[in-house]
């Protein structure tokens, strides 16, 4: 029991399969009213914090790629572009990894067309779950791992902004500006949009809280997932234990 809910607690490894398949599991073998999950991720938003939680609208799948040659065109349906020529220091030429292209994911779900996929590139989190969130923003969150590492700032909990997801840690800032500016994501995280999708597919409410550990590659010297991945893990649990003591009694929850 967790605040008097009843709560199926699954820890899913690391990567989009083992989130996808733990989630199908719950499906299967337990009556679950909806899903909740969680975890750290990077920030690729320069207006967020280290230690920030966030809890997204939506998310997208930015791990879905045609790889092409320099001169190949990008699929019309594609929905955005990385060409990798565009980074050569110090001039802008041919590169022989070419460009990259953003696919949409083909969405089956058990209220759709018989073998027919929508092509989706964002998923939303259950609108209600997303509302009843934004009593949380203003909650008192940790800055310190310990008497002598803290955060600069108070974190904050940030609601209704978009993330993406894909099997990379990203470390990059060039990437992480990449994924801000084309996609507009402020988290990169390896698992929040498989959970997303299979519990949409399966038709169950879900919401995907996140806290930030790092600047995913933005920062200067070596990333900070190890020094405050922790705090970042202690802020999340903290907002998602009082989102589930806001959810009625009769809820049984896996997350």
């Amino acid at each position: 029991m967790v605040e008097d809910k009843k709560v199926i607690y699954v820890r899913c490894g690391v990567g989009m399969v083992n989130a996808a398949s733990a989630t199908q599991q719950m499906v299967d073998l337990f009556n679950i009213k909806g899903m909740i999950h969680f975890g750290i991720s990077g920030n690729t938003n320069s207006s967020l914090c280290i230690g920030d939680v966030t809890i997204p609208k939506e998310f997208a799948n930015t791990g879905l790629w045609d790889w092409l040659k320099s001169n190949e065109t990008i699929p019309e349906n594609d929905v955005a572009e990385l060409n990798i020529e565009n980074y050569n220091v110090p001039n802008r030429g041919y590169n022989s990894l070419g460009r990259i292209g953003y696919r949409a994911e083909q969405f089956y779900s058990e209220g759709g067309e018989p073998n027919s996929a929508q092509l989706m590139l964002w998923f939303q989190v259950t609108n209600n779950w997303l509302q009843l969130a934004t009593t949380l923003q203003g909650m008192k969150l940790e800055r310190c791992v310990n008497a002598s590492v803290c955060l600069d700032t108070d974190p904050k909990v940030v609601i209704g902004l978009r993330g993406s997801t894909a099997n990379t840690f990203v470390d990059n800032a060039s990437y992480r500006n990449f994924l801000f500016l084309n996609f507009g994501v402020s988290s990169a995280d390896m698992e929040s949009s498989a959970v997303l999708m299979t519990s949409l597919s399966n038709g169950y409410p879900v919401i995907i809280f996140r806290g930030l550990s790092d600047l995913a590659g933005g920062q200067n010297g070596h990333n900070t997932v190890r020094l405050f991945g922790s705090l970042a893990a202690s802020n999340v649990a903290k907002v998602v234990l009082q989102f589930i003591k806001l959810l009625p009694n009769e809820a049984h929850f896996q997350f």
